[in-house]
């Protein structure tokens, strides 16, 4: 693979989510992407804590708004989740560079971003109806492991083999 996936984590709003992901880019070489306005401030002691000494090796970039970084990103990698709707997670076809775009852990992604991505929207299938939604770290991972495995072709290949970065 020759480019990192994208955690695009928009208005993220609980540091030991971000903090979560974050190590889970580093460990994967994917780059973390922090669409403000943030919930928190990137100096907040939980978000540390969760990163715990791993924030050295995290690409993360910032973005002022969604718009900004809609605009600068390429619309064939952009891949967004949400709960609502029905086209689940392991029917997307991720290719290297991929965007994993996630909205913010109480109201999820914009309403008009979803109707004009629609085809670009898929869901972490969940049995429970009483259960609203899955961790936002969770879902990152989960879908992260997914676009690395698609990678992988079938084989093992051990993720210091899937990105140039880890090397570092």
């Amino acid at each position: 693979m020759t480019e990192p996936f994208h955690i695009v984590l928009v208005e993220p709003e609980i540091p030991p989510n971000t903090g979560s992901i974050a190590r889970l880019c580093g460990a994967t070489g994917a780059v973390l992407h922090l669409v403000h306005p943030l919930g928190f401030r990137v100096d907040d002691k939980h978000l540390k804590r969760a990163g715990l000494d791993y924030w050295p090796y995290v690409d993360i970039r910032h973005w002022e708004s969604l718009d900004a970084f809609l605009t600068a990103a390429d619309e064939r990698l952009l891949n967004f989740f949400t709960t609502k709707v029905d086209r689940p997670y392991f029917q997307a076809r991720f290719a290297p560079g991929s965007f994993l775009v996630f909205g913010k852990e109480t109201k999820g992604l914009p309403e008009e971003i979803l109707a004009l991505y629609q085809e670009h929207c898929y869901t972490i299938p969940m049995v429970n109806p009483k259960i609203r939604s899955i961790n936002l770290a969770m879902c990152a991972g989960i879908v992260l492991y997914e676009a690395i495995r698609q990678q992988a072709d079938g084989q093992f290949v051990k993720l210091s083999s899937l990105s140039s970065s880890s090397s570092a």
